[in-house]
């Protein structure tokens, strides 16, 4: 080798060397004693009742240095908590939910949209009851830190969006029982 080769080899390994590692794709385990999707619905126009689901699973994959990320969610809808057993009941069978037919409902991404560093929403497939419609969940909160107390990296984030429980082959009683469900989503996710 030439010194002037030489000279240009070790140039181009130091800048290698000397250049910050460029960030990969992590993937975040959803945390289920932290993360509980809520459903809130009109009733008859006296209140907006307020459930919730106690079982979730699934993954979240987020690149903040490429700006990308990718959500699969897994609720077990015979989980559904509405605060009265009997309600649960009620429900999950035919008329809503039809846990025995369906016994879970998942929601996979198709796009995440950032702003700035953070993601502001996440454009996916719902498919509740065995339909499938397209949804965009509005991210209010996000955030990536290390976990205190697990001392692992974790992200947060709180999302939300309307459906028509009509679209899902679950409209009894519309539209005294609001057809518009709210569905709010509070989830934690620990890097494995």
């Amino acid at each position: 080798m030439t010194k002037l080769s030489k000279l240009s080899a070790a140039l181009v390994l130091t800048a290698v060397a000397a250049a910050p590692a460029l960030a990969a794709p992590e993937t975040f385990v959803v945390d289920g004693t932290h993360t509980f999707p809520r459903f809130s619905y009109s009733h008859f126009g006296y209140s907006t009742q307020l459930s919730r689901f106690d079982k979730t699973t699934g993954t979240v994959v987020f690149d903040k240095a490429a700006r990308t990320g990718a959500v699969d969610i897994v609720i077990d809808a015979r989980s559904v908590n509405t605060g009265y057993a009997t309600f649960n009941e009620h429900i999950q069978g035919e008329d809503f939910l039809d846990t025995a037919k369906y016994p879970t409902a998942t929601f996979k991404s198709t796009k995440v949209v950032f702003d700035g560093d953070k993601p502001a929403k996440v454009e996916g497939n719902l498919t509740l009851k065995g339909v499938t419609r397209p949804v965009t969940l509005t991210v209010t909160d996000f955030k990536s830190a290390p976990h205190p107390m697990l001392k692992k990296d974790a992200i947060g984030a709180n999302a939300w969006t309307v459906v028509k429980r009509s679209e899902f082959n679950a409209g009894k009683y519309a539209p005294n029982v609001g057809d518009d469900v709210r569905i709010d989503i509070a989830i934690e996710a620990i890097k494995q």
